[in-house]
């Protein structure tokens, strides 16, 4: 295969992007890792995948901040924020935080995932459509800026959404965010008030609630919501707005009078759909065994053909969180997110389509299958869309380990990968480094470079579509030790660190930046190999 053809394979597969709710989030308490730390994550974070560090500055008073729209999209140019809709008065001094389509994490492990989640069509707003004018994405970036901890992050959040209005940017629907430090971990849901709404109302101009993480249980948030009955006498466990009952009983969602509890989960959210319940079932199954018993696992590949007989659970079977059976690992949750539901009625890799009538009359599994079948393929295959955790192009991710024992410098890795999380390394970024590789800041998707880590797995993800049955197994002999290495690696820099800082604050600080430079530096190398002997072994060019 010539050059001019390869890259018009790749490109053709790349455009084939499945659409959808995507995010995938999970967390585990203090006491339900191995390690004591607090794990967050996230899943399919967005376009913009490229990673900045934003230096924390100080403002004079009087200052306003701009409110953006647009912070989500790859197209803007490196820092540009978008459409400003209003402002917002600044604070004097503001933290340093990593910077991408949904920020993360800052220089005090302050951790924010997200995960769009649905709400009722009376609910929903989009931008012009209202005087609402706070995303998310840009609310967490108020909050990295300007806390320390997930309960100053909670109270800032809600006071900027009350008072700002909440605006959906992934279509118009509603949204949780995850909100953790070293200590603990708040689920914070938020669902908009419709199209109505003005900042001279008086009232809310969002619906939320939240509610903390037993310090010794794990949570998945699949595209849906997971709160449920709230209990603000326990505000150590439940917070919420105003309204957060009001607005359903005015709007006949609920009645107070009747005998039935009020169940945030019933109310706000619509009908579940299989993109969360899939997901839902996924999470228990693997992490807490018997916490459903619903039928899913099979290796028969014409089991996911038979709908008609399937179990659909409701969504109370499963609860807000839970103990795991066995304490959490960083690498636990990265597996999960690479979960394409293997042996189940959801797996696409084993999809009867695959098979073909071999030689002996036995069924033979076409070397092409793959779990990431793209729309085309589908539509040849006469095969139904599954939405798994990992996605063929899942923009980006991270899993962050947040831990208190450490100085706040090391304490804090942010686990990152791009493109697809199945395909991609995991890239660690200490929250002391400033100074991100430009690989990891480099990414146009209108056009190749070889200095750009998204389009180095972006390459290696689409040459696996030649022949996916042998190539994964390329990519898992290249990829395992590369990342062992980093775990491995990480505790001698934390130790170098330490001694280091009390030195040399910048030697100390030179040494996180230099190691995040080696790392990136390997993964290239590692992933231009592997780009090389797939189109060796896989493509005709015998």
């Amino acid at each position: 295969m010539n050059k001019l053809k390869l890259i018009t394979v790749m490109l053709a597969v790349a455009a084939l992007v499945q659409t959808g709710d995507a995010c995938t989030v999970v967390i585990a308490g203090k006491k339900a890792t191995v390690d004591g730390s607090v794990l967050n994550s996230h899943t399919d974070c967005g376009p913009d995948c490229r990673i900045q560090v934003v230096p924390g500055q100080k403002y004079p008073k009087g200052t306003m901040a701009p409110v953006y729209y647009g912070i989500l999209t790859r197209n803007r140019p490196e820092m540009g924020e978008g459409e400003i809709l209003g402002y917002i008065p600044q604070v004097e001094e503001t933290y340093t935080y990593f910077h991408s389509a949904y920020s993360h994490i800052n220089e005090y492990q302050l951790c924010i995932g997200e995960s769009t989640m649905s709400q009722r069509p009376e609910l929903q707003v989009g931008k012009g459509e209202g005087k609402q004018i706070m995303t998310v994405e840009q609310a967490a970036v108020f909050a990295l800026q300007r806390c320390k901890t997930a309960e100053e992050a909670l109270s800032l959040i809600t006071s900027l959404m009350e008072k700002y209005g909440f605006l959906p940017s992934c279509g118009p629907e509603s949204e949780c965010l995850t909100l953790a430090d070293p200590d603990k971990v708040w689920v914070l849901e938020l669902f908009s008030v419709g199209k109505d709404w003005t900042p001279e109302s008086g009232k809310p101009g969002v619906i939320w609630a939240a509610q903390r993480l037993p310090d010794d249980q794990v949570a998945i948030i699949p595209n849906w919501s997971i709160i449920k009955e709230i209990d603000l006498s326990k505000p150590d466990q439940f917070r919420a707005s105003s309204n957060y009952m009001q607005e359903a009983v005015d709007r006949g969602w609920y009645d107070p009078s009747g005998k039935h509890p009020f169940v945030w989960q019933e109310v706000y959210a619509p009908t579940p759909r299989e993109w969360s319940t899939n997901r839902f079932w996924l999470f228990y199954e693997t992490f807490a065994p018997g916490t459903t018993s619903i039928p899913r696992h099979t290796n028969d590949p014409f089991k996911n053909l038979d709908q008609y007989t399937q179990y659909v659970e409701p969504l109370g079977s499963y609860p807000f969180s839970v103990v795991p059976a066995k304490k959490l690992a960083v690498q636990d949750i990265m597996a999960f997110q690479r979960s394409t539901f293997e042996g189940t009625i959801y797996d696409k890799e084993n999809d009867a389509a695959w098979y073909y009538v071999g030689p002996d009359g036995k069924a033979v599994k076409s070397k092409l299958a793959t779990p990431f079948p793209t729309r085309e393929m589908q539509k040849q295959m006469k095969t139904t869309r599954r939405r798994a955790v990992a996605r063929m192009d899942g923009e980006y991710g991270m899993v962050a380990q947040l831990r208190s024992w450490l100085p706040r410098e090391i304490g804090g890795l942010y686990w990152v990968f791009v493109d697809n999380a199945y395909t991609s390394p995991y890239f660690p970024l200490f929250t002391g480094t400033t100074a991100i590789p430009e690989v990891y800041r480099t990414y146009d998707p209108n056009a190749y470079s070889d200095q750009s880590a998204r389009w180095a797995v972006d390459f290696v993800d689409n040459m696996l579509y030649l022949n996916w049955q042998d190539g994964k197994k390329d990519l898992l002999a290249a990829r395992a030790p590369m990342e062992e290495s980093f775990f491995s690696r990480n505790a001698a820099i934390e130790q170098e660190y330490m001694a280091l800082q009390k030195k040399n604050p910048q030697k100390a600080t030179a040494l996180l930046n230099n190691y995040a430079q080696e790392c990136a530096d390997k993964i290239m190398q590692t992933y231009r190999e592997l780009r090389n002997l797939l189109l060796v072994k896989y493509t005709n060019n015998k």
